[in-house]
């Protein structure tokens, strides 16, 4: 008699079976490449060519192709770029949707969901004497920073400090303020965010959940001047 198989079997891809590198592990250009137009947001496939251009010459990272510092910047590129772009959770090929879920400094935990309604900005920023997120839709926080970042918005993973299946790893997250912020007029000076993350991961190194450790009011007082006096856009604008 035949045996059933195992969950770990049942649940593998198709790329799994073949040999092939799942398609969450093979960089960003090839998520957006695999996806249908229908996936994206307003029907807009997204635009990376400043990361192609731009963040080479500013990253003070390098790391091997293959390397866990590489592997681990590449699938979080990958997440930031689906929850993003991506409109439907279901879409999302670099986590387990169904029970994923993030927060930052310890606070509420988010799901997919929340993502995909909020948006990242509004999660993983947080209420801020600079930011308010329920002032803020999905779509005004993202045009609020790329207004603000017009030459790109870059992330990168300076240092791996533990292997799966708890990734904890280092971070810069940078850009010239070359945009206004809410009233605030830009300096036109780099600015930059370190922090640390600790993600948990399955057997194929999907996001299970991550934990994001930053100082968002020290990154925003750059953008204000440190003023916390109210002179907001309007939300929608």
């Amino acid at each position: 008699m035949s045996q059933l198989p195992t969950r770990r079997e049942s649940e593998q891809t198709e790329d799994e079976r073949s040999g092939e590198t799942p398609l969450w592990l093979r960089g960003r250009d090839a998520v957006v490449a695999a996806a249908e137009p229908h996936h994206w947001r307003n029907g807009k496939t997204p635009d990376y060519h400043l990361s192609a251009t731009v963040m080479p010459r500013q990253r003070v990272s390098r790391h091997e192709a293959g390397s866990l510092e590489a592997i681990a910047e590449s699938l979080v590129q990958v997440f930031e770029m689906e929850i993003s772009h991506k409109h439907d959770p279901a879409t999302w090929v670099s986590m387990v949707t169904d029970t994923f879920r993030t927060r930052a400094n310890g606070g509420v935990w988010s799901n997919a969901e929340d993502l995909a309604e909020k948006g990242s900005y509004n999660v993983l920023i947080g209420d801020s004497v600079f930011y308010r997120p329920d002032e803020e839709s999905f779509e005004s926080s993202h045009r609020t920073f790329l207004r603000s970042f017009s030459q790109g918005f870059f992330w990168e993973v300076l240092e791996v400090l533990s292997p799966p299946p708890v990734i904890t790893f280092k971070w810069r997250h940078w850009g010239a303020f070359d945009g206004s912020y809410k009233g605030f007029e830009p300096t036109g000076e780099v600015v930059e965010m370190f922090g640390m993350s600790v993600a948990k991961v399955s057997d194929d190194l999907r996001l299970l959940e991550v934990e994001h450790f930053y100082d968002p009011n020290a990154f925003l007082a750059e953008l204000t001047g440190g003023c916390p006096v109210a002179r907001d856009i309007p939300a929608t604008s």
